[in-house]
């Protein structure tokens, strides 16, 4: 591929990413953020808000590391995401380390969520996961984290379907399975 092709290629994904990431940053309802407070972290919407934009950034960025068309999409959206978050007014600018260092976590308990094969199914696993940040303490599966792993789940649902409609779908003709793509490549 000739050198200005590739740039404009990359540059073309780059935006694709940036464009995902806008919808990562999309804000936590209110009425969700006010029954985790409730649930949760006793009371503290911030703490509230918080942990659910921790959470569909992270689960965003999961998705795109492990449903993307592209290997390289994943470190895309991670670059695009950590411009948004060093940009983020939300976030004091001597906070940023410390935003970062929780992000971290938050990203590495919700990979571990979704890809333990535990006998709770993987919505109570993210509900835990978020209680566990929101709640200082891993809770029993309840209401509660039912609640907020279907909350999770809605957010993994969101972020796939974001990412299908920005970087597309695969795409394979009707009688070729996809096993058989690879030989014809």
């Amino acid at each position: 591929m000739p050198m200005f092709a590739r740039w404009r290629s990359e540059r073309e994904s780059q935006r694709k990413a940036e464009r995902f990431v806008e919808r990562l940053l999309a804000e936590p309802g209110d009425v969700d953020v006010r029954w985790l407070a409730q649930t949760a972290t006793h009371g503290d919407t911030d703490h509230a808000r918080w942990e659910l934009r921790y959470a569909r950034r992270s689960l965003g960025l999961v998705t795109a590391e492990r449903d993307a068309l592209d290997d390289r999409t994943g470190s895309l959206v991670a670059r695009a995401l950590a411009g948004a978050t060093a940009r983020d007014p939300q976030v004091a600018a001597d906070m940023q380390d410390i935003a970062e260092r929780q992000f971290n976590a938050r990203l590495s308990a919700y990979r571990d969520a979704l890809a333990a094969r535990a006998s709770a199914a993987t919505t109570a696993r993210l509900g835990q996961t978020l209680f566990a940040f929101a709640g200082g303490s891993f809770r029993q599966i309840d209401e509660h984290i039912l609640r907020g792993g279907e909350l999770l789940g809605q957010y993994l649902t969101e972020a796939n379907g974001a990412l299908r409609d920005i970087f597309g779908k695969a795409s394979l003709p009707e009688n070729v399975p996809p096993s058989a793509m690879t030989r014809r490549a």
